[in-house]
């Protein structure tokens, strides 16, 4: 849904649904039109207007698609339509007018109508020099971008297609709206919005379009560094990213804005990597793509190895990467702040790329092939980041300092990256054990104030001296214990007045009968904390 600044259009509300639900059924037959929708369209109708649904979401209806946004467009003149809607207000110079529906789907809260227009030069290749009414339907959608674009729909069901959209959506083809070289000159933006569009709907590009647009490519600088980003997340966060960043290498669009990516090309790695940097890098955004992962992950696992080409050298004989982790951060941080990046995504985004080398070593012992065999695993399956031999696993405090380091926000979203990477290596399987099992040990540490503990208890080690008059000393912890032990039977009883009460009683016990007790309560927390760990163990399926 677009939603603009209450400066740029009419804001109003629908009197009500009873106004149009007259025919409503018969409507819903044709068209899987929503009510808000067919009710503004009906409105303007009722006053004499044309009314259209237009662009994208006609695109989306004919692809059986649910629609992302609504736009009406209209031959009334923002204060004819403030004529109709008496509560309406205009400040705004494209004749855009929004509507407020009330409706409880946040994407139908808002309908923007806009009045026929045609657009004046674009002598900036961004930014039209005037914009006017339209004398008709066929005018407005002459400026749109793309064929699949510029189809509108009336309320009973009437497609309007006078440049053959419908026809190139049967071909599965993105074309430019009559001259594919005007409509790049008018807003340059557009070739990028038909590369996105081509890897979001899994459609060609029309020769002559797609030859526009690789000619014209460096019309691109004249394009804001916010649009072109904007632009680009979409693709990332499309469903096919990874043939987006093709496209966008084969028409000559990325070493406009993303230069660096492209060293990655013809870039050897070592040898138990399949692939090439360029294509490694790729693939592993596909995987995010697939996995349907945060956009945050999408773009740190595009730019993961970013720096390898820049820090490639020949040792023994075999290629080495080393600090390609701390220079690509450098260089993502340069990246996402050239191309405007809000900051705390900039920030996340290169601690991503910073980390995503971390180690999750799992000592390969006896114990370690008898928990892979009983969990249906081969314990001598390898991978390419398996060592001959390891001895040593990867301690907490590692673990802590990585958590640390990344935030404890972001560390699920670091190891997504790592997967991703693993997985554009070329290797069988996503998420081997030792990963499993250090995201066991990873949440098994963030969740460490779950465990039972004396600590839960609303009394201190100070408030039982004061209470009983001693000093420090293992009766004070006996004592802690056996109170724990009641709050468990009962956590009602975890309350400062009962336990100060319950402790000045206990305190006439003997150590012995203090330490029996508190026997008891360590021997009811292990069964606990072993339920507790056992629980984040089997959601990671580990031993």
């Amino acid at each position: 849904m677009r939603i603009r600044g209450c400066q740029f259009g009419i804001i109003f509300s629908i009197v009500s649904e009873m106004e149009y639900m007259k025919n409503e059924k018969e409507s819903k037959e044709k068209l899987p039109v929503p009510k808000e929708v067919l009710g503004v369209m009906r409105k303007l109708g009722q006053a004499g207007f044309e009314a259209y649904a237009v662009g994208g979401c006609v695109r989306d209806l004919m692809l059986e698609r649910v629609p992302e946004d609504w736009d009406i467009t209209t031959n009334a003149t923002p204060e004819e339509i403030q004529k109709v809607f008496p509560e309406s207000f205009y400040e705004n110079r494209f004749f855009t007018v929004t509507v407020k529906t009330g409706s409880e789907d946040p994407s139908l809260k808002e309908i923007e109508i806009t009045t026929f227009r045609k657009e004046g030069r674009y002598e900036d290749k961004r930014h039209p020099s005037e914009v006017r009414p339209a004398e008709s339907l066929e005018e407005d959608l002459s400026r749109r971008d793309f064929t699949v674009n510029a189809m509108a729909l009336t309320a009973g069901g009437e497609l309007r297609d006078p440049f053959k959209g419908m026809e190139d959506l049967k071909g599965k083809l993105i074309r430019a709206v009559g001259n594919p070289g005007e409509r790049f000159a008018e807003d340059a933006l557009r070739m990028l919005r038909a590369i996105r569009f081509s890897a979001k709907l899994g459609f060609a590009i029309e020769d002559g379009t797609r030859k526009e647009i690789k000619e014209n490519a460096e019309w691109l600088r004249a394009v804001s560094k916010e649009r072109i980003r904007d632009e680009f997340v979409k693709m990332a966060t499309g469903p096919n990213g990874k043939a987006a960043v093709e496209m966008l290498h084969e028409l000559n669009i990325l070493k406009y804005f993303l230069p660096e990516l492209e060293e990655g090309i013809g870039i050897e790695q070592r040898g138990p990597h399949k692939y090439e940097v360029w294509e490694h890098n790729l693939r592993a955004l596909d995987y995010a793509c697939q996995e349907n992962y945060p956009p945050r992950v999408r773009i740190a696992a595009l730019l993961h190895d970013v720096a390898k080409p820049r820090v490639r050298e020949r040792r023994n004989n075999i290629w080495t990467f080393y600090g390609h982790d701390v220079l690509g951060a450098k260089m993502t941080c340069q990246i996402l702040d050239r191309l405007k990046f809000p900051k705390e995504d900039a920030d996340v985004i290169a601690k991503l790329v910073r980390w995503h080398l971390f180690n999750y070593k799992l000592k390969r012992d006896d114990q370690f092939r008898r928990d892979l065999v009983a969990m249906g695993e081969n314990p001598d399956a390898r991978d390419i980041e398996d060592s001959e031999e390891e001895l040593q696993e990867t301690t907490d405090s590692a673990i802590r300092r990585l958590i640390r380091n990344v935030g404890p926000e972001n560390i699920h979203d670091l190891i997504k990256v790592r997967i991703c990477d693993r997985i554009a290596t070329g290797v069988p399987k996503a998420v081997p054990y030792r990963l499993r099992h250090f995201q066991f040990r990873v949440e098994k540490i963030l969740r460490e104030h779950e465990a039972v503990s004396v600590s839960m208890l609303k009394v201190r080690g100070d408030d039982v001296m004061r209470i009983l008059g001693i000093g420090p000393g293992p009766r004070v912890g006996h004592l802690l214990n056996a109170l724990l032990e009641e709050a468990l039977d009962e956590p009602s009883k975890n309350d400062k007045d009962y336990l100060a009460e319950r402790a000045a009683e206990l305190g006439k016990l003997s150590d012995e009968e203090l330490m029996k007790l508190r026997e008891q309560a360590e021997s009811r927390v292990q069964i606990l904390e072993e339920e507790r760990v056992g629980e984040i163990k089997k959601k990671y399926h580990v031993k």
